[in-house]
């Protein structure tokens, strides 16, 4: 399909190949899928990267602790669910191996939340419940990929009866507006 813009009219003609593109002075003639692939790439060097988003989260962390006084997770993992292969692509904090061996029971409050689709970027959930290295948080960080938060000492019950929580919910918060406005991507 081909839409032509005429200049000085609101008046759209739509002809089976291309595309004419008016601006003052220009016209220029550009087929669908030029435009289609042009647009792909830009996308492609726009997304985030891994190495990014690492950084912003290790920021998020050291401005969430400042704020708290001590520090709310102390285990940070972006991990991808993508095409039902889970793998860790990115991980912070004190049990690497063991992290991804108790993955399973671990992520049992956070399951339902993980499997929703009607997640999007940037949306987080919490459980209130989790002890110990069961997880705390999850956040959506690109298409199938989520960064999971976890206090492994204490729970998000105990974290919230602090006062000081409120305050370092601001960088989680502005954390996920970050992803919102620029996904992660990775490549498979």
């Amino acid at each position: 399909m081909q839409a032509r813009y005429m200049r000085g009219t609101s008046q759209v003609e739509a002809t089976p190949k291309l595309v004419e593109i008016a601006r003052p002075g220009v016209n220029w003639l550009v087929t669908w899928p030029s435009i289609c692939c042009v647009v792909r790439q830009q996308a492609k060097r726009m997304a985030m990267k891994l190495d990014q988003a690492t950084a912003l989260i290790k920021s998020c962390a050291e401005q969430m602790n400042a704020r708290y006084q001590k520090m709310v997770f102390d285990e940070w993992a972006i991990i991808s669910l993508a095409a039902q292969k889970g793998r860790i692509l990115a991980y912070l904090g004190p049990r690497q191996a063991g992290f991804q061996q108790n993955f399973r029971t671990d992520v049992r409050e956070l399951r339902e939340g993980l499997l929703n689709d009607e997640y999007t970027v940037g949306d987080f959930e919490f459980a209130r419940h989790g002890v110990g290295p069961a997880f705390e948080a999850f956040m959506v960080v690109g298409e199938g990929m989520y960064l999971i938060c976890n206090n492994t000492v204490q729970s998000m019950d105990g974290i919230t009866k602090d006062p000081r929580w409120l305050g370092a919910q601001v960088p989680f918060v502005e954390l996920s507006d970050k992803f919102r406005a620029d996904p992660l991507a990775v490549a498979a």
